[in-house]
C-alpha cells in the first residue's frame, strides 16, 4: 500500500495513518521485539549520569517498556509522547508514574517544559529524512544544555519508502552510520558514543536488521 499525502495538511493525513497502523500492531510490537538489550544498554547509559528525579522525555514511547519503564524505576519523571492512542492507553498501563501525551514530535514545544534526557528509540525512523532534521531540532529545542540525548534507528539507505510492518502499512526512513551522525552533529548534538548490533526479530513479518544507537549530549548553545 503506498501512502499519499493529501493537499490540505499532507502532515496530519500522513500522521494519521501512521498513527493507525501503530494503533492496529499495539502490544504486537513487543511481541516481535521480546529483546531489547541495545535499548536497555543506552538507557543505562543514561541514567548513570543523571540525578534521580531528572526529567526524561521518550519520543515514541510505544507501550512504555522497557524505556519509559526503566527510567520510571530509576526515579526519573517520565513523559512519553507517541501518535498512537492505543500506544499511549498500553504505556499508561505500563508505566503507571509516567505521563503519557499524544503529541508529534514536530510539535514539540515548551509546553511541556525543559528537559534533562531525551530518548528516540526507533521513532523518527517513521519520518521522512527533511522531517527527522527538523525532529532533532525540534528535540534539541525542549532539552537543556548540556542535556543528555540518545537515539536509535535501523542502518538502512532509505528516504520514506512504503513498508509492511508487522502487517500494517507504513513508510519508513534509515541512514548509512556516517551519515546518521552527520544529521545528529548538525543539529546541534555532540556524539560521545555509537553502537550497532544485529537483531532479528521473532516474526517472520519483520526481516532482520542491523541497529544504531548513537548516545549524544546538547551542545551548550
Amino acid at each position: 500500500m503506498t501512502i499519499e499525502s493529501g493537499p490540505d495538511n499532507p502532515r496530519q493525513e500522513y500522521r494519521a495513518i501512521q498513527a493507525e497502523a501503530f494503533n492496529r500492531i499495539g502490544g504486537r510490537y513487543d511481541e516481535a521485539f521480546p529483546h531489547k538489550e541495545g535499548q536497555v544498554a543506552a538507557g543505562e547509559w543514561m541514567i548513570k549520569q543523571l540525578k534521580p528525579g531528572a526529567r526524561v522525555l521518550d519520543v515514541g514511547c510505544g507501550t512504555g517498556s522497557p524505556t519509559a519503564q526503566q527510567f520510571a524505576e530509576a526515579g526519573c519523571e517520565v513523559t512519553g509522547i507517541d501518535i498512537s492512542p492505543v500506544m499511549l492507553d498500553l504505556a499508561r498501563k505500563n508505566v503507571p508514574t509516567g505521563t503519557f501525551v499524544e503529541r508529534d514530535v514536530l510539535d514539540l514545544d515548551g509546553s511541556l517544559g525543559a528537559f534533562d534526557a531525551v530518548t528516540a528509540f526507533f521513532s523518527l525512523l517513521m519520518l521522512p529524512r527533511a522531517e527527522i532534521e527538523q525532529a532533532l531540532r525540534a528535540i534539541h529545542a525542549v532539552l537543556a544544555p548540556g542535556g543528555l540525548f540518545s537515539l536509535s534507528m535501523v542502518e538502512i539507505d532509505l528516504d520514506d519508502v512504503p513498508f509492511q510492518f508487522l502487517g500494517a502499512p507504513v513508510r519508513v526512513t534509515g541512514y548509512l552510520r556516517d551519515e546518521l551522525r552527520e544529521v545528529i552533529e548538525a543539529a546541534g548534538f555532540s556524539v560521545l558514543s555509537e553502537n550497532h548490533l544485529s537483531y532479528a526479530p521473532a516474526t517472520t513479518q519483520a526481516p532482520p536488521e542491523i541497529q544504531l544507537f548513537v548516545n549524544c549530549r546538547r551542545d551548550r548553545v
